[in-house]
């Protein structure tokens, strides 16, 4: 009778668990807030945060959009940087230019086009962070001057985008050159009357921040974007004191008269096209 009772143990089944897994890239998260953003929505924001305002870094292609009508002609792609010093450290800057160059990067850290924007005839030059940080050597002053020369012959606007962390050391005193020589091209611009506008993105530091990027007639930022010369963290050593709050930071350089304005990346392409309306047409505005 005893048997009755026993229970009989079926043999179990493994089951397959089913997985969901999300193709990688399709969300990013935010540096700012932190929240994950679904990468695509990124598209129709210029790559700013929807929820917080973060502004994104973006590359050379990106910006162009962002700015240029269609139809600009890139210039003077021909310049390549060289190694004259044979600097080598931890790396040989010969071998970074070769590596850089087999990735597609022909462009050094700059690159220089015409055309429009809203109409307006421009020169701009666009710094590009993914060539060694947008860092300033001799190709970078000479096409820079080169955009100064080109605004001079159309006779048009010449807008500069710096994004960059500075000098370029493997080149040493002849990096540091190139802020004399794009500062003393920038003047003549300023004799001939004709506009230049520098738009600081995040980070503009260094020899750039030192020289062509703060000589604007017009010094626009974007938000939050950080400006400045030497890094906060030199700065407090330096001087053993704390740094006040968003030190360094567009704001905080606009409240002490620094820049100009502060634009958010939606909004800079209408702004910069109403701000070259009213400089080259001063008595119909």
């Amino acid at each position: 009778m005893s048997s009755w009772f026993v229970k009989k143990r079926q043999q179990k089944t493994a089951v397959e668990e089913k997985t969901v897994r999300v193709p990688e890239g399709l969300w990013i998260k935010c540096d700012a807030c932190k929240e994950l953003i679904y990468r695509k929505e990124l598209v129709n924001t210029h790559n700013v945060c929807p929820k917080c305002g973060y502004h994104f870094r973006i590359g050379v292609p990106e910006r162009l959009e962002n700015l240029m009508d269609p139809g600009w002609t890139c210039l003077f792609s021909h310049l390549q940087s060289a190694d004259p010093l044979g600097f080598v450290a931890q790396k040989s800057y010969k071998d970074q230019l070769a590596r850089l160059a087999a990735a597609g990067q022909t462009e050094d850290a700059v690159v220089v086009v015409e055309g429009t924007l809203s109409g307006h005839p421009v020169v701009v030059s666009i710094m590009n962070f993914d060539f060694l940080a947008a860092s300033m050597g001799s190709v970078v002053g000479e096409k820079l001057r080169l955009g100064v020369e080109r605004a001079f012959e159309k006779h048009c606007p010449y807008i500069i985008v710096s994004c960059s962390g500075g000098a370029r050391m493997q080149e040493g005193t002849l990096s540091l050159m190139q802020m004399a020589k794009v500062s003393a091209a920038l003047a003549k611009l300023d004799r001939a009357g004709l506009p230049y506008l520098s738009i600081l993105t995040d980070p503009t530091t260094g020899g750039v921040s030192a020289s062509y990027a703060m000589l604007g007639d017009l010094n626009i930022a974007e938000p939050k974007a950080l400006i400045g010369f030497a890094g906060p963290r030199v700065i407090e050593q330096t001087i053993k004191q704390s740094l006040p709050e968003g030190f360094q930071r567009s704001e905080f350089l606009l409240a002490h008269g620094m820049v100009d304005k502060v634009v958010n990346r939606d909004n800079l392409k209408d702004f910069i096209a109403a701000t070259l309306a009213w400089m080259t047409n001063p008595a119909g505005a």
